[in-house]
């Protein structure tokens, strides 16, 4: 009687996990909670509790700190897993195949960080350039999904690559422009321990202890090392055995997925929108990030793709039409969780954090609105060499 009852929720809940929605959602629902909570006769108390300090001497942080600095570590973990994978085995282990994905996502990345460049030269809002350059790949695909067979594979794998050399462009990006102070000490203790975590991976160990032990250590040399603390789990992830990675991802894609990223997207989507001064909303800050998620994504990954396709340096997707990769390139302008995260990184506490996060919300939820229409509209697939003119006139 009792599972009769609950089978009706149950179901789709199995099936929004296994086609990868229900990340998407737990994160869309973990955002209004958040927000919701903020701008209540709740939000000071809300605030604060991400403020509280937790451990001692030097691991001393506020909860927030150690969410986006500890917990974030495996999720960037994760994502260096993923990118192994590809570089090894996947997508992007074959320089041809590994280019159309490159091009589109430098294009993705350029034009994005223009447009908000255009809108903020010169201003205090210069640091969070990066901001509208990072793509989502849970909502991103999650998006796509909805589709169902309407989006070829081909489509789903293109946006795959793209978004995983996106996020390794993200990491990147953190490495050089976002840390500060660097203690050349600490990095080349860091150093060293990654020598030892090559030697252990070439001399065959497998066992996940040593690589463990050794990781937290790594992870403690780069926080006080000023480079961002999230760049040791990329950095472990490379070390990893190639055999051990496709275990490893499977074991931490609920954990992450289900549990550290809705925590991250409650602590940094407590977003107080400012009611008595809405000018803000409508600053060269907000601008910038909106649209240069929401035009400067499609804009430059389509238009690399159709260069490089034009050129004959790659090929067009198969049976993916020029509509579909311009669908695709608006839900790449999905930037939300690596988006949060710069932004975090760019601004203090305040107002303009406020507004960025507010911005990176409007032009998500906009990039996957108009890359969900176009792609339910997109026509049947054709690689006619005028089609990109009627969709560009």
């Amino acid at each position: 009687m009792v599972k009769r009852l609950i089978h009706p929720f149950i179901h789709p809940i199995k099936e929004w996990s296994e086609d990868g929605k229900l990340s998407g959602i737990l994160l869309v629902l973990a955002t209004v909670v958040s927000i919701t909570l903020t701008n209540s006769a709740f939000g000071a108390v809300y605030q604060q509790f991400w403020q509280i300090q937790v451990g001692a001497g030097m691991l001393e942080k506020s909860l927030g700190h150690w969410i986006n600095d500890g917990l974030m570590v495996l999720f960037f973990f994760l994502v260096g897993l993923e990118i192994k994978r590809e570089l090894l085995q996947g997508e992007l282990s074959d320089t041809q195949k590994a280019l159309l994905p490159a091009m589109a996502a430098v294009g993705g990345l350029v034009i994005p960080a223009l447009i908000f460049t255009g809108f903020n030269w010169g201003s205090p809002y210069m640091a969070g350039w990066a901001i509208p350059t990072a793509t989502d790949i849970a909502f991103s695909l999650g998006v796509l999904s909805l589709l169902g067979k309407r989006a070829p594979l081909a489509l789903k794998v293109f946006l795959t690559a793209l978004a995983i050399i996106d996020d390794l462009a993200a990491i990147l990006i953190i490495a050089v422009f976002y840390s500060s102070g660097i203690q050349f000490g600490m990095l080349a203790l860091a150093v060293l321990v990654m020598g030892v975590l090559f030697l252990l991976n070439k001399g065959g160990v497998k066992q996940m202890t040593p690589y463990a032990i050794l990781g937290i250590i790594l992870w403690f040399l780069i926080l006080k090392s000023g480079i961002h603390a999230t760049i040791a789990g990329v950095l472990l992830a490379l070390t990893i055995p190639l055999a051990k990675v496709e275990d490893l991802e499977h074991a931490l894609h609920k954990p992450v997925y289900y549990g550290i990223l809705p925590v991250f997207a409650l602590a940094n989507t407590a977003i107080l929108i400012p009611f008595d001064e809405l000018g803000m909303v409508f600053s060269s800050l907000s601008y910038g990030i909106v649209f240069g998620l929401m035009i400067g994504k499609p804009v430059g990954i389509l238009g690399m793709t159709y260069l490089s396709v034009k050129l004959g340096l790659t090929k067009q997707p198969q049976n993916a039409s020029w509509y579909q990769i311009a669908g695709l390139g608006f839900t790449a302008g999905i930037g939300f969780t690596m988006s949060l995260f710069i932004a975090s990184l760019s601004f203090s506490e305040g107002a303009m954090l406020n507004v960025a996060k507010l911005a990176i919300l409007i032009g998500s939820v906009l990039s996957a609105l108009f890359g969900l229409l176009i792609l339910s509209l997109a026509a049947n697939p054709s690689s006619d060499d005028d089609e990109i003119d009627t969709f560009v006139h």
